[in-house]
């Protein structure tokens, strides 16, 4: 099981990324049987939530801070799930982890980091003002 996100790099204030995961599954699971989350955090601070989206892209929810600005998105086909960021700020420069826990389902608890098995690498964002 392995989860690879890319898409990171350097970008100005009010700049778009979109950061891509893909998800190598368990044989004989699919990856439409895992909920799925970005994460982000910063150096001294803990992982912050900011999206997770269900099995089938019924229900996803955002983390406050990126509201109307981030979107989730997956391809159940490509193994992938997205995340579109639109009118950056210097304050979204993180350190961005895309998660997976098994379950199809978003429930409470989805924006805390501990519900997660699986967690990817990481992929750097940074946002200049």
């Amino acid at each position: 099981v392995s989860l690879q996100a890319c898409g990171g790099g350097l970008v100005q204030a009010a700049g778009s990324l979109r950061l891509s995961c893909v998800f190598s599954v368990y044989p004989g699971r699919t990856f439409s049987s895992y909920r799925m989350g970005w994460f982000r955090q910063t150096p001294g601070k803990e992982r912050e939530f900011v999206a997770a989206i269900d099995w089938n892209s019924g229900s996803i929810m955002y983390g406050n801070s990126v509201k109307g600005r981030f979107t989730i998105s997956r391809d159940n086909a490509k193994n992938t799930v997205y995340l579109q960021m639109n009118s950056l700020k210097p304050e979204d420069t993180a350190v961005y982890y895309c998660a997976a826990d098994y379950g199809r389902d978003i429930r409470p608890g989805a924006n805390e980091a501990h519900r997660y098995d699986y967690w990817g690498q990481g992929t750097l964002v940074t946002v200049s003002s």
